[in-house]
């Protein structure tokens, strides 16, 4: 006989957490969470090699809109859980390096450059509105910044054509022009490195990304034990008879799931498969992650830098960053050794050959000049991610419109970084809240509001974030 709950939730990422936790708050008791894997975290999780070197699936920072969010970090690692950093980010081009945002920054680039990029702003002429990303990034960049810049670092990034990419998921996260600010710090000189969402973030101290969630998990499993069910894969959903399959040849009936799975992915395991075509119409990019862990000290080039942005084609990865500054813990002895974390992007438009991946990432960091030579290199960590990035696509929104309804009819909510597929809401408290708010949805009512208002959602800044 099958096991029956409530609740079933699919994940213990940050939405499949979330979700139990905020249950347990609301004193819900009859629930279950099933995880794929032996450890709580999915793409925020954290990886510790036999060397002694720690790597995050990709290059997570711990940045709040939601001040519950903030008070739970505060909660799982405690006051001294955590290190505090102010952001340093840049951008490698030209061979040198410009301070983050590029458009407020040109000072730094070749004459000709700067002037190109100059001259494209003077030029914009606002004839219609943009229909897509690319149209977007020529209309308030202009010709120039968007030649030397922003078009060659979105393609690296996303994998897709910018003209593939829907303009709704900018928001926050692209800094657009002021273009009296940007025409005196040229005439200046002047570095300007005040924008940004995330300026301060902070770190787990020990243990990556991946401590604050296996943290979570623990604090779930010492409360309700027996609830959290690892090396449960999901094979089969019966939508219509409630009946939950998996890999272990276990069932669970259920009342209402919740999953986090790739939204892609729950199609094909449901009895929606045939009904829901939509799915083909939803895009992703695939993400290399490549781990250098180096002997000696960092260069005084890159002893403060945080992440660094790649938009040429001397490096195959569009990011990298100094995983050993944001915790020295991140290495098994920081007197010895430091580390780098790069990440490549992938799609069917932008290929990449895992089995030479490696030393193209090795190579591209000797052309950027983040390391000396391979003598530096101790040894490399790598690992593919299938779905890195939900991409917003041109006719996303028209597929979500239909899946998330279709299953929501059946009493099945998918939500999360890839469960609801908008990048725009997909950070970690953005996927958390999204649990969070599905459980409050269930038992008062509450709207979803992540979900359902990004715009609304990022408009907040928690109070703990901003200082």
């Amino acid at each position: 006989m099958p096991l029956e709950t409530d609740i079933l939730i699919i994940g213990a990422g940050p939405t499949g957490l979330g979700a139990a936790w905020r249950l347990s708050q609301l004193e819900h008791r009859d629930w279950l969470l099933c995880e794929a894997s032996a450890e709580a975290g999915g793409l925020a999780g954290s990886v510790t090699d036999e060397h002694g070197f720690t790597w995050d699936l990709g290059g997570h920072v711990q940045f709040s809109h939601y001040d519950y969010f903030d008070d739970l970090m505060d909660e799982l690692l405690g006051a001294e859980g955590w290190l505090y950093h102010e952001r340093e980010s840049w951008v490698w081009m030209r061979d040198t390096f410009v301070p983050y945002p590029f458009q407020l920054n040109l000072h730094r680039l070749p004459l000709e450059d700067r002037w190109q990029c100059v001259r494209g702003l003077l030029r914009l002429k606002q004839e219609r509105s943009p229909e897509n990303f690319g149209e977007w990034i020529d209309a308030v960049f202009g010709e120039g910044i968007a030649a030397v810049f922003m078009r060659p670092y979105n393609f690296k990034v996303w994998a897709y054509p910018p003209e593939e990419l829907s303009r709704i998921w900018i928001g926050e996260r692209v800094a657009t022009v002021d273009l009296e600010r940007v025409i005196e710090n040229v005439m200046r000189s002047r570095d300007d490195v005040s924008w940004g969402p995330n300026n301060q973030f902070r770190f787990p101290k020990h243990g990556g990304t991946g401590a604050v969630w296996r943290a979570l998990a623990s604090k779930l499993e010492s409360v309700h034990p027996a609830k959290l069910k690892m090396r449960h894969k999901l094979v089969k959903l019966d939508t219509v008879g409630h009946v939950a399959y998996f890999d272990n040849g276990e069932r669970i009936r259920y009342r209402r799931l919740l999953s986090s799975i790739p939204l892609d992915v729950l199609v094909g395991l449901s009895d929606l498969t045939e009904k829901l075509n939509a799915a083909s119409l939803l895009l992703h990019s695939s993400t290399h992650i490549i781990g250098a862990a180096l002997k000696g000290q960092p260069p005084e080039s890159l002893r403060k830098k945080c992440w660094m942005y790649f938009p040429e084609s001397d490096s195959p990865f569009y990011r990298a960053t100094v995983f050993s500054h944001y915790s020295p813990n991140n290495v098994p002895d920081i007197n010895r050794y430091w580390s780098l974390m790069v990440e490549v992007s992938e799609s069917a438009h932008k290929p990449v050959h895992s089995e030479t991946i490696i030393e193209e990432a090795i190579q591209g960091m000797l052309n950027t000049r983040l390391i000396a030579d391979r003598q530096t290199v101790h040894h490399t960590w790598y690992r593919r991610l299938e779905h890195g990035y939900p991409t917003p696509s041109l006719r996303r929104d028209e597929a979500l419109n239909q899946m998330l309804p279709a299953f929501a009819e059946r009493n099945v909510l998918s939500r999360g970084r890839f469960g609801a597929w908008k990048y725009e809401v997909s950070n970690q408290d953005h996927s958390f809240a999204q649990g969070v708010e599905a459980a409050e949805f269930w038992l008062t009512g509450a709207p979803e509001l992540t979900v359902n208002d990004p715009d609304r959602v990022n408009s907040h800044v928690s109070r703990r974030s901003a200082h």
